[in-house]
């Protein structure tokens, strides 16, 4: 019969510092060096049992299911564009029930407005909270030179919000309302992108991941949906755009994986084609739009790249998107309030100092002062981090394009 035997190979727990005994070591062990502990424990090679650490993904999979999810997206484009039929279609509802079309007489001096539409969605057992943040009236007035900032002033509340209740005493049920990703709409009667369009993604593109779509793909030829795409990309690279940048692939991914990935970076930006209505086309019922000369599948890739856009904001980077709103974007927002607050609180002080000080101008430095100072270094520190971050990330894009011609 096997014994499950253990061998205990070392255990060493050292003050660096000295090996002699001292009556204060209670009181002083926080003024010394500990080496950190290191055991070693060895298996018998029969062992059956195991120590149960290999169940934690299962339990982050059973909280997370159990907790659900949050995603808010931001569809910006002028009216007309199928927005609102794009996202019927990715997510299989009808979002825009009650929505009233403006007639031409409102639209000449539309300003643009923020509309919030909320859906729960449920597929097998996980539990999907989605938000849709709509821009009515985006470049449909006749002077459209500030309509970025409806757009620009709302993500920044939802980050001021966010932030708010992060500082609070009961931060359990936070809300996370943050925008994790914006369509952009670009009209296929543009030859690339326009002023309108420029402005919007400057203001946008360090605050939200961007991602461009080539709306009614389906008035286009495939010749021509290919040279509107090169614009794009010449236009984004030229006004230094930052778009949503695809995460490398890990190097232990199968290969059809890698493809799948290869093909949604060549992909961007998309072409789509968009339609919630359902046809029988060969005894097989399609999504598509029916023309005099023939019938587009929404869901075929020769005829539209929306499938590919569903598979990578649904199905294989909504994670990473919601990441990078998380580790980039708000983090660079976070530093930034931090660093503010910092600066006015060392001027109150200083004035404070100045006022009851009087004529007196020597001006003493207290270890509050010193602790402020060493926090605007780190949040320094902190930016600096974030911007070689944003440089790198180029840096990977600009050699993507390199390797693959789109």
């Amino acid at each position: 019969m096997e014994s499950d035997a253990f061998a205990i190979v070392d255990i060493n727990i050292s003050d660096k510092n000295t090996n002699k005994s001292n009556k204060n070591d209670v009181v002083n062990i926080n003024k010394k060096t500990l080496v950190p502990t290191v055991i070693k424990i060895q298996r018998d090679r029969g062992e059956r049992d195991y120590i149960g650490f290999a169940t934690l993904p299962e339990q982050v999979h059973r909280k997370s299911v159990k907790r659900g999810f949050d995603f808010t997206l931001m569809v910006v484009g002028e009216s007309g564009l199928g927005k609102s039929t794009l996202i019927n279609s990715l997510f299989l509802g009808d979002l825009y029930k009650s929505r009233k079309i403006a007639d031409v007489q409102d639209r000449v001096e539309k300003t643009t407005t923020i509309e919030k539409k909320t859906m729960e969605i449920e597929e097998r057992g996980v539990k999907l909270r989605l938000t849709i943040v709509d821009t009515p009236g985006f470049g449909d007035a006749i002077n459209c030179e500030d309509s970025w900032r409806v757009c620009s002033a709302y993500v920044d509340e939802q980050f001021r919000q966010y932030f708010t209740d992060e500082s609070g005493l009961n931060r359990r049920h936070m809300q996370d309302n943050r925008v994790h990703c914006c369509l952009y709409f670009v009209p296929p009667w543009a030859h690339s992108l326009r002023q309108v369009d420029l402005e919007m993604m400057k203001r946008l593109h360090r605050k939200v991941n961007i991602v461009v779509v080539i709306a009614k793909a389906d008035s286009l030829t495939a010749a021509e949906v290919k040279r509107l795409k090169s614009r794009i990309l010449d236009d984004l690279d030229e006004y230094q755009i930052q778009v949503y940048q695809f995460p490398e692939c890990d190097s232990d991914e199968d290969e059809e994986f890698k493809q799948q990935d290869r093909d949604l970076k060549a992909a961007a930006p998309f072409a789509v084609v968009a339609a919630d209505t359902v046809l029988e086309v060969g005894g097989k019922r399609i999504r598509g739009r029916q023309y005099p000369w023939g019938i587009v599948d929404v869901e075929n890739p020769r005829h539209s790249d929306f499938t590919k856009l569903r598979t990578m904001l649904i199905s294989t980077h909504m994670q990473d998107l919601k990441d990078v709103t998380q580790d980039v974007h708000y983090e660079n927002f976070r530093a930034q309030c931090i660093s503010q607050i910092s600066q006015h609180a060392m001027r109150e002080r200083g004035k404070l100092k100045r006022d009851s000080m009087g004529n007196n101008h020597d001006v003493v430095i207290t270890d509050t002062d010193r602790l402020l100072l060493q926090k605007d270094e780190e949040i320094r520190r902190m930016q600096d981090m974030l911007t070689q971050m944003q440089e790198k990330l180029k840096a990977t894009d600009k050699k993507h394009d390199s390797i693959i011609d789109v």
